[in-house]
């Protein structure tokens, strides 16, 4: 199969963004993989693991996603959740010192999903697997690979997702498909959303656009829709949505009036006792003194969500 994949490369000129295993399909891993009970279900993921980086080496692959399907637990009655936290640390960090080994140079991802089909999953969004990547001195090693429809089973939505980790530099790639709000399961559909692809964007080009990573259709069609001709219209109204997306963001910063509206609204940050405050020159001694003799602090001004939401619409 890498023989057949590394020649129709050369024939497309199309390059591998990154590469996976599947730790969750078989029935071996139905208690989880480098989280299971079982020390030979974690020394066969960890296998698999192996052949999976090396032949994403091999092709040249841009990245490697863990994205641990069963890596959590459906009652804790019988979960040790301790061990198994620090199992799934001790096989990342092995997939660190593996990468190393063989010269592999693209980036690491992880996956946040909070549920189905376990109850709860350790990388239940990007909050919970930023802490785990800082508690156990992974933070270095890995971004995230954000999927919208995992952002919604997880309650956020994906800007929100999307701004946890680029204000934490752990912005990565995406996943880039959708979900059906009503139902609470994994959907994986395509993108047409118009106003998700904006928001989307508004956070990729605030933090500087992809340093790694890209937009992967991890995506399918509906069931009732069963032509070859439907993944055409998919893919291709995907692709069409987030380049609108992309356009309407580039107007919206060229704009400069949402810009200027959040910079107004912390403005008493810039000078002063806000700017004392993020020096660090000022503890809560210093604050009451401030108060003290001020009298009264000063009233915030106006959100304007309203006007703000008008301001996005102009420009879709």
């Amino acid at each position: 199969m890498v023989k057949v994949l590394k020649e129709e490369q050369d024939r497309t000129g199309i390059r591998l963004l990154w590469g996976t295993a599947n730790l969750f399909t078989h029935p071996r891993f139905a208690q989880g993989a480098a989280t299971g009970c079982n020390a030979d279900v974690f020394a066969y993921a960890a296998a698999q693991v192996k052949k999976a980086m090396e032949v994403t080496h091999e092709l040249g692959g841009a990245g490697y996603t863990f994205w641990g399907g069963r890596e959590g637990y459906s009652t804790l009655l019988n979960t040790d959740m301790k061990r198994e936290l620090d199992h799934l640390a001790a096989f990342l960090h092995m997939a660190v010192d593996y990468k190393k080994k063989i010269g592999f140079k693209g980036q690491f991802y992880i996956e946040p999903k909070p549920k189905e089909p376990t109850k709860h999953q350790y990388d239940s969004d990007a909050a919970a697997c930023l802490n785990f990547l800082r508690e156990y001195g992974l933070i270095d090693h890995f971004k995230l690979n954000l999927e919208t429809n995992h952002a919604t089973l997880a309650g956020h939505t994906m800007q929100h997702e999307l701004e946890v980790a680029a204000v934490a530099g752990r912005l990565g790639s995406i996943d880039a498909n959708t979900g059906d709000t009503l139902l609470g399961w994994d959907t994986d559909q395509f993108p047409t959303d118009i106003y998700l692809a904006a928001q989307v964007m508004l956070t990729i080009l605030k933090a500087g656009g992809f340093t790694t990573g890209g937009l992967n259709f991890d995506a399918k069609v509906r069931r009732e829709s069963f032509e070859p001709e439907d993944l055409f219209y998919a893919h291709i109204g995907a692709m069409d949505a987030m380049a609108r997306g992309l356009k309407i963001v580039a107007a919206i910063r060229q704009d400069g009036r949402l810009a200027d509206f959040v910079k107004h609204r912390y403005a008493s940050w810039d000078s002063g006792i806000g700017r004392t405050i993020e020096g660090g020159k000022a503890g809560f001694k210093e604050l009451e003194a401030y108060l003290l003799k001020k009298g009264e602090a000063q009233t915030s001004s106006s959100g304007r969500q309203e006007f703000l939401e008008n301001l996005i619409n102009e420009f879709i």
